[in-house]
């Protein structure tokens, strides 16, 4: 393992991946939340994605979302696409970061895309293709990394299938995801060392959700096995609506205090992280499975 880093980017994820497997929250209630989490000094934000507004029903505003966004020129956001039509309708609304997920398993693959794995991986070089003549960057995601809840343990070739074509397809970015919350850190120190033996100087980012206890224990094994990257969400909300069981994204302010308290800087104030959990157990209605939001921060309370 190496040492751990003076600094962490944690891409905040609570506006796509927090409210896809909520109810719809008006755009208002959106712009509420995503104003109390530009205020935490986050850097990159997930705004939302282009995807079926009839399988995510809470993302249906995405266009209109995203031309609100320019009030916020210190932020970089991206959104997620699931096939090249959704590529370019995020192309067409503005935005000049894209992520495209990839499933490494075909059950969760055809659950969530309706493609088997290696077709979805076959169409990052369209989608790479849209991003790259219209300027903007697009970073693979790498879904179910560790465990499939419909097939099982992902076989790690299933894993640097997808890595490497990204890499053969000009990919900008890679992040390797722990969909379901299965993750330990043995695991996942184990795939980040062959995953970055792969990929050069491509930057390699991970998503962990808090489903087993053990996320959080995760992304302090990537951070030590040297992902520089974390994606997180404010109050821990979210979840994948095509994954059984699977809730809990890491929350970001429990995030932020764990590395905090190890010496690694992420940008993003404690307090103001804290706040905007709060904002967002407000606009969902419902209580939150952020620690620090239900206990607070040992020195700022």
């Amino acid at each position: 393992m190496s040492a751990l880093p003076a600094k962490v980017a944690i891409r905040e994820v609570s506006m796509r991946d927090g409210l896809q497997i909520e109810t719809p929250i008006p755009l208002s209630a959106k712009l509420q939340l995503l104003e109390a989490i530009v205020a935490t000094g986050v850097r990159e934000v997930e705004a939302t994605a282009f995807v079926s507004p009839s399988k995510v029903p809470a993302l249906a505003d995405a266009a209109e979302l995203v031309a609100e966004l320019g009030r916020f020129d210190q932020v970089e956001f991206s959104a997620l696409v699931a096939s090249a039509n959704g590529a370019k309708r995020a192309i067409a609304a503005g935005l000049r970061s894209i992520e495209y997920v990839v499933s490494a398993a075909d059950g969760h693959s055809r659950a969530n895309v309706g493609r088997s794995s290696a077709e979805a991986t076959a169409a990052i070089s369209d989608i790479a293709a849209i991003a790259h003549d219209s300027g903007a960057t697009v970073e693979v995601i790498v879904a179910t990394a560790w465990d499939c809840p419909f097939d099982g343990p992902t076989p790690r070739q299933r894993v640097l299938d997808v890595v490497e074509a990204a890499t053969g397809f000009g990919a900008d970015r890679l992040t390797i995801a722990d969909t379901i919350g299965t993750a330990t850190p043995r695991r996942v120190s184990d795939l980040v060392a062959l995953v970055r033996s792969r990929i050069g100087d491509l930057a390699l980012g991970a998503h962990f959700h808090n489903t087993r206890g053990a996320g959080l224990a995760s992304a302090y094994a990537a951070v030590r096995s040297g992902v520089t990257r974390l994606d997180a969400s404010v109050g821990g909300l979210g979840g994948c609506p095509f994954a059984p069981g699977a809730s809990g994204n890491i929350a970001t302010e429990d995030l932020v205090y764990l590395l905090r308290d190890s010496g690694v800087d992420t940008d993003v104030d404690l307090r103001a992280a804290i706040a905007a959990a709060e904002v967002a157990r407000t606009v969902v209605g419902h209580d939150l499975p952020s620690a620090l939001l239900r206990a607070g921060d040992r020195i700022t309370g």
